[in-house]
């Protein structure tokens, strides 16, 4: 079957030959139509993810959706090493499969899954944002960070302060729901910050120069009373993998600082994913998708998709 293999850390996959997978015991074949391009794929193969592959080869693709034997159309993450999600068939868990609105077609289901999810349990499961809190999305531009913004609104955030690197995307998020936004590539990005202060949530999709400015313009230069706790919860580090934290950040302000603890609990991923999935059906959540065939595997690993989700079609 055409598959994209991987047969180098540090090099695109390649459109090849691979053998057919042969379903076990609770497992079950997987006809796939789509499979997103996100970043985790490129980590994984470039040698930079904590899960990077150790034997080669091994097709890539973490999840997609597909049809089962019986005709039903499911979302499918975790096949079986060597598979992967882009190729023609591969096999996973039964129980990893999850069946998706009608409403949504395949390439969108793909695409919207994983950010969707990540971005869901972020706001309720680490942050657990509450009704009328102001969240500060960083990272906003990006494909997570834009449906960040959307969901915080749908869970009932009164502002919701979206900041980015890209000026055009930027401009097109008060259609998502971002009530202000934030450039990230100004000099005087610690005053933008504390113009819009407030914050009780920062989803940080970024790290870096954008968070340290952040910390600086909540850095307090006098004796004050404890304010309302802002919640930091680090996701990813796009712009930077590492901050310089002075002490008199945590002692002047009541801030506290999460990572997103690595897979939530089951129930609540499979319950994030219908919700995510449902918001979609109705329309409350979109994503920009660029369809590419596998055939163009080496061709679209290789592009920056700009705010577009690439998704893989067999």
């Amino acid at each position: 079957m055409d598959a994209a293999v991987l047969r180098t850390i540090g090099k695109p996959p390649r459109l090849e030959q691979f053998p057919e997978p042969i379903p076990g015991e609770g497992e079950v074949l997987v006809l796939v139509r789509a499979a997103a391009l996100k970043p985790v794929e490129k980590q994984l193969a470039s040698g930079t993810h904590y899960a990077s592959p150790t034997e080669l080869p091994v097709v890539c693709g973490v999840d997609g959706v597909g049809y089962l034997d019986d005709g039903t159309r499911v979302f499918f993450g975790g096949p079986r090493f060597p598979f992967g999600a882009m190729a023609e068939r591969t096999v996973v868990a039964r129980s990893r499969c999850f069946e998706i609105p009608e409403a949504l077609d395949d390439a969108t289901a793909a695409a919207l899954a994983n950010p969707g999810v990540s971005a869901w349990l972020t706001l309720t499961w680490r942050a657990k944002l509450a009704p009328g809190e102001t969240v500060l999305v960083l990272g906003a531009t990006g494909v997570t960070g834009k449906l960040a913004v959307e969901i915080a609104k749908l869970l009932g955030a009164g502002r919701v302060v979206a900041a980015g690197r890209n000026e055009q995307v930027l401009n097109t998020l008060r259609e998502h729901g971002a009530d202000a936004t934030i450039r990230l590539d100004i000099p005087d990005l610690a005053e933008a910050y504390a113009r819009e202060a407030g914050f009780n949530v920062v989803i940080d999709y970024l790290w870096g120069r954008p968070t340290e400015a952040l910390l600086a313009a909540m850095t307090s230069p006098e004796f004050a009373v404890a304010g309302r706790e802002t919640l930091l919860v680090e996701v990813g580090e796009s712009a930077g993998p590492t901050i310089s934290l002075p002490a008199a950040v945590l002692r002047s302000t009541a801030l506290t600082i999460l990572g997103t603890a690595g897979l939530a609990p089951g129930e609540l991923l499979v319950d994030a994913f219908q919700k995510v999935m449902a918001r979609a059906a109705k329309g409350e959540l979109r994503i920009a998708v660029e369809r590419a065939p596998l055939a163009k595997i080496e061709d679209v690993w290789q592009r920056d998709p700009r705010g577009q989700r690439i998704v893989v079609i067999p």
